[in-house]
């Protein structure tokens, strides 16, 4: 894969501060995955901590509720926090997504609304994968939407886990992988991914509820994320997770440089897969 992507610059997203939180949260992103082969259905809950001490202090939650129909993927992500970065300097910071992608991973709808101490914004988005070329367009809040294409080896949001996992099936210790971002950029990221060994992986919190996990392979990994039209750039994030083979992540710890969020399982339901003929 070409490691250059010769682009024009993405539009700004906001303040410094937002922009490290929403960095921080992002992992959660690449939580679903695409095609039927490898995800499951399933709602699950994650408790949101700042730092990745055992005593760490609790800041929100997440929630992503991942149906499925013989179209394709419906997700919903709702996640809420509450940071003091200051004795009296704090950030409420809610982000709600809900996006559409088809079977095929050839096309995705998608609508987020993210609220900073209760100054929203919204973004509209859709991107088309035709034969030719993908072209994405987003309605930002101010200005006229913008219209660009993507690089062709783009993965979209709901499809990204199934590449990861396959890879790993596939015994692949380190590969990368480009997708587009709904949350933070609405635009591509590039992402590098390394089995960890062994013992390498933050373990579980002692003071939480053991959550009852499917029996299924499962791995764990490290993932920088940059910006796909900047890859000589440092990464922005890096998030290290244990990945299951049905799509789910647990243990995740996310690194900005100046802030450490960590995202443990809480509850979670698998659903059943949707019974389809064959294409």
């Amino acid at each position: 894969m070409a490691r250059t992507i010769d682009l024009s610059q993405p539009r700004a997203q906001g303040g410094l501060m937002r922009r490290l939180v929403c960095f921080a949260l992002a992992a959660l992103a690449v939580a679903p995955s695409g095609a039927f082969a490898q995800m499951q259905p399933h709602r699950a809950e994650y408790a949101l901590r700042l730092g990745a001490a055992a005593n760490a202090p609790r800041i929100g939650t997440a929630v992503q509720d991942l149906t499925q129909d013989c179209a394709g993927w419906h997700l919903k992500r709702d996640i809420l926090t509450e940071i003091a970065l200051t004795a009296s300097w704090k950030m409420n910071l809610s982000s709600k997504l809900d996006a559409q992608e088809l079977r095929t991973g050839n096309a995705l709808r998608y609508r987020t609304v993210q609220v900073q101490n209760g100054s929203a914004r919204e973004t509209k988005g859709r991107v088309q994968k035709s034969e030719k070329e993908i072209r994405a367009e987003i309605a930002y809040p101010e200005g006229p939407p913008a219209q660009f294409t993507l690089p062709p080896p783009t993965l979209m949001p709901v499809a990204a886990i199934d590449h990861l996992i396959e890879r790993l099936k596939a015994k692949a210790a380190a590969f990368p992988a480009l997708m587009f971002d709904t949350e933070v950029m609405s635009d591509v990221f590039l992402i590098d991914v390394t089995e960890l060994e062994d013992g390498r992986l933050r373990g579980s919190r002692p003071a939480d509820k053991p959550v009852a996990l499917p029996k299924v392979k499962s791995w764990p990994v490290y993932m920088t994320f940059t910006r796909g039209r900047q890859q000589a750039q440092k990464p922005l994030f890096a998030v290290s997770a244990q990945v299951l083979e049905n799509g789910v992540l647990d243990r995740l710890t996310v690194e900005t440089g100046l802030l450490t969020v960590t995202a443990d399982l809480q509850s979670l339901e698998m659903r059943p897969a949707a019974t389809c003929p064959r294409s």
